[in-house]
């Protein structure tokens, strides 16, 4: 079983496509391993009928048996987050308001995703509503870290990074506001991708402008298969208007000469981190400087200060846009746990005149950081403030003696890039913490649009490293 559910996408395609595999026995590893692992991991909900899952894997060994592949994803199981709608699954957003929606339609990402060949086996678990970095709710409970299944797992991917690093999905998809394809991937010891705003559509609600702040990406374990599963999700569609042309995703070869690299660390102090994950963190600097970059301690010429007002401003605002019905409703509004509750009754707060302020903040912040992309290649800062922590807590109180005056502050490293709307690779630096065995990572950043350039980075990262041959314990 650990042969089959150790290959990534790519090795899995390969395998499918070079009739090593039949696609029914890939699936049948694979529901083994979920049979066997996930009640403890709480990964992986709403999982299809094994009979129904298995009859459509040997739908496809048959077409490739014909000579038919529908893509380099042709049988390979895969589960979506619950936060993207797959046709007849049910999801949740893991909220008991809809805790029996299934949905009669698939989300642009999952319709892509079928097209290139995927059996979407269920759904991987989330936040309610996706809010907070610890992925638990009241349908389906707490996703457990696999490396310490007395730890969270992060979120709000973090049923998808959980399910990677237990071996129980080869690929995964997820999405991204303020962190929650990097905060898991460093949580969970894989890989997770940030694209430039735009690049992945995605079904609007009611409002197909103003929300600029989170985007679709995908996960792995790999740079490779976390860029092949990019290409399959990203392109224009007309029903999202701010979605960007087809791009082929190339991966090539950094050139370190004369090429500098950006260190924020904890931005000259203004974050506060858990004791060891700067070091952890930090141990990645000597990897870019063998490889030939330099690599520069700096601190933003910025008020990064503002920075969070303007985040938490246009972030309340557009949640409390877009759950305002829920609100409203005293039956529905006692089902949203306290801090969806928050950000709605700040976001009823927010003067339009604070929304225009906050806009205008984060034009600054992109314009000052296009000054720092004059000298260098990449940012690289930690990807979370804290290691896994205990999975009972509803999030992290305290950080490095300072108090936490929202739920979501103790992940403040991660605003930066969502703030500029720029391409972030989160990939693992290694492990310490509590006990000396939880994951850590770091987020590379790249400049505006130059998802190819930043995903090369961190392919060239991973390849002087071995943090991604490493397994959980199961």
């Amino acid at each position: 079983m650990s042969e089959v559910t150790s290959l990534g996408g790519s090795e899995l395609s390969d395998a499918i496509h070079g009739k090593r595999l039949s696609c029914e026995a890939v699936m049948e590893t694979v529901l083994e391993r979920i049979a066997a692992f996930n009640p403890r991991i709480n990964a992986i909900v709403s999982l299809r009928p094994a009979e129904v899952l298995l009859a459509e894997a040997r739908t496809c060994d048959r077409e490739l048996r014909d000579g038919h592949s529908r893509g380099w994803m042709h049988g390979m199981p895969i589960a979506i987050k619950d936060l993207s709608e797959a046709k007849g699954i049910r999801c949740t957003y893991g909220s008991p308001l809809f805790a029996d929606f299934v949905p009669d339609y698939d989300d642009i990402q999952v319709e892509r995703i079928k097209k290139a060949g995927a059996i979407v086996i269920g759904k991987t678990n989330t936040p309610e509503w996706g809010f907070g970095s610890h992925s638990y709710n009241p349908v389906f409970g707490v996703t457990r870290n696999p490396y310490d299944l007395a730890r969270s797992a992060g979120g709000s991917s973090g049923g998808a990074a959980a399910a990677l690093a237990a071996r129980l999905l080869p690929v995964a998809d997820g999405s991204d506001m303020m962190g929650s394809l990097r905060n898991p991937a460093g949580f969970n010891n894989v890989v997770g991708f940030r694209p430039s705003f735009g690049r992945i559509p995605s079904l609007p609600g009611r409002d197909a402008y103003l929300n600029q702040l989170a985007t679709l990406g995908p996960m792995g374990r790999s740079v490779r298969d976390v860029a092949r599963l990019f290409e399959t999700q990203a392109g224009f569609d007309p029903r999202d208007p701010s979605s960007l042309p087809s791009a082929a995703v190339t991966l090539t070869d950094p050139d370190p000469k004369d090429k500098r690299i950006a260190w924020l660390g904890d931005f000259g102090g203004y974050l506060p981190f858990e004791q060891g994950v700067l070091d952890v963190c930090g141990s990645a600097l000597p990897v870019f400087e063998a490889l030939g970059y330099h690599v520069d301690p700096v601190v933003p010429e910025f008020d990064m200060g503002k920075v969070w007002w303007a985040w938490t401003t246009l972030r309340s605002w557009l949640s409390a846009g877009s759950m305002k019905a829920l609100y409203e409703d005293p039956a529905k509004r006692s089902l949203l746990k306290p801090e969806v509750l928050w950000e709605i009754e700040s976001g009823l707060r927010v003067p339009a005149g604070d929304v225009y302020e906050a806009s205008a903040i984060r034009t600054a912040w992109y314009q000052y950081l296009l000054t720092v992309f004059e000298r260098y290649e990449a940012l690289v800062m930690p990807s979370a403030q804290v290691f896994p922590f205990d999975a009972e807590l509803t999030w992290p109180r305290e950080v490095g003696g300072r108090s936490m005056d929202t739920y979501h502050r103790w992940m403040e490293v991660v605003i930066g890039p969502s703030m500029a709307g720029l391409p972030v690779v989160a990939m693992p630096t290694g492990f310490g913490g509590p006990g000396i065995s939880l994951p850590a990572g770091i987020q590379i950043v790249g400049r505006p649009r130059g998802d190819n350039g930043v995903l090369s980075l961190g392919l060239l990262y991973e390849r002087n490293t071995d943090w991604l041959s490493r397994a959980p314990a199961l």
